[in-house]
């Protein structure tokens, strides 16, 4: 028997991949990666209460209310001027159908609500839909992660 077939049989194939995803070294941030970052910026920051932010590996990332919605995707497994967007899983499907060359994710993103998108192969117009329902999907999730005072009971 194959070491392939017997790590197959043992359901050891699933854990050596998500080791493999796991080890992958990030990119580092270039230069080029800030500038193409900067058209994104100035979209999403004309969206009501977007700010900019900085990850702790030093990346760009736009975020609503402390939640994040977009920012460039340093993981190896994306590509160069990859940006990484919040969106549903539905819509998510949606865009991988719909335009390919411009959408997709790999291994690493696919457990996450997000979408990889072409900088290089967006539109503005789409890259402001985009922002505008990441936007919406992250405020969301900030209103849940941190009740109103209203909300909260007396002692």
């Amino acid at each position: 028997m194959s070491p392939e077939r017997a790590l197959a049989q043992t359901g050891l194939t699933a854990v050596l991949s998500a080791l493999k995803l796991i080890s992958m070294k990030p990119k580092t941030l270039t230069r080029s990666d800030v500038d193409a970052f900067q058209a994104v910026s100035a979209v999403g920051l004309s969206l009501p209460n977007v700010e900019a932010a900085t990850k702790y590996d030093g990346s760009p990332v736009l975020k609503v209310g402390g939640s994040f919605m977009a920012g460039l995707a340093m993981h190896a497994s994306a590509e160069p001027h990859t940006l990484v967007v919040r969106v549903g899983l539905d819509e998510r499907q949606w865009l991988l159908q719909d335009a390919p060359e411009i959408y997709y994710v790999t291994e690493y993103y696919r457990p996450y609500p997000v979408v990889l998108v072409r900088l290089s192969r967006v539109g503005q117009d789409a890259l402001r839909d985009l922002l505008s329902v990441s936007r919406g999907l992250a405020l969301a999730k900030s209103r849940i992660r941190k009740p109103s005072s209203r909300s909260r009971s007396r002692l």
